[in-house]
């Protein structure tokens, strides 16, 4: 067990939002609770309550941990790469957020409900997660394309990130909602979270 009280709290919380990552690989958000996630850790219940205080911030948690660990893969991107062409940066940006199936998945969530229910120093938390990856494509963008205007960066994120929202739901299909449409008789093909994102990279770039 780590020593010290801030080492233990990293190491509680961690364990916390692992066993909720664990549970939403078969569970949807609605039938996880506070319960679930208590019976998957090493602890009791009542001892999470003691790092988070609804299950909402457990996912907000563990949505902040996907945006760092990709903002982390896009940093590495940019300082390990000097000179790289709007192609092949389109297939990086898109290749790293497909390999994100958990971000993916959380991000097609109702936002409004899992903030609200939210204490603000844990939103204040994910706000300043998310506020890095917007800045880390920033500086890949600029760094990779010095030729791109304030504007055409400004223009690019706030049309990426809205569309990264529906990328889950257009790529990850049961095999209910394939026969619904099918016997709806809505033709639609389903592509893959990298195959969609690379074609909407390529288009922002003007590829």
């Amino acid at each position: 067990m780590p020593k010290g009280s801030q080492e233990l709290t990293n190491a509680r919380k961690d364990e916390i939002i692992n066993a909720c990552e664990k549970l939403y690989q078969t569970m949807n958000f609605r039938d996880i609770t506070i319960k679930e996630i208590g019976n998957a850790t090493s602890f009791t219940r009542t001892s999470v309550y003691n790092y988070f205080h609804t299950k909402e911030e457990i996912f907000l948690a563990l949505m902040q941990r996907e945006y760092e660990l990709w903002t982390g893969e896009l940093k590495k991107l940019r300082e390990e790469n000097d000179v790289m062409n709007k192609w092949t940066f389109a297939h990086k940006l898109a290749f790293s957020l497909s390999q994100r199936g958990t971000l993916l998945k959380l991000l097609s969530m109702n936002h409004y409900d899992m903030e609200e229910h939210s204490r603000m120093e844990r939103l204040v938390e994910f706000k300043v997660a998310y506020g890095q990856a917007l800045e880390e494509v920033r500086l890949c963008l600029m760094h990779f394309f010095p030729d791109m205007t304030d504007g055409d960066i400004h223009d690019f994120i706030y049309s990426f990130f809205p569309f990264m929202f529906g990328i889950y739901p257009y790529t990850s299909v049961t095999d209910k909602q394939r026969e619904a449409m099918e016997l709806a008789g809505v033709k639609y093909s389903f592509p893959t979270a990298y195959e969609i994102t690379i074609a909407e990279v390529k288009r922002l770039l003007g590829i």
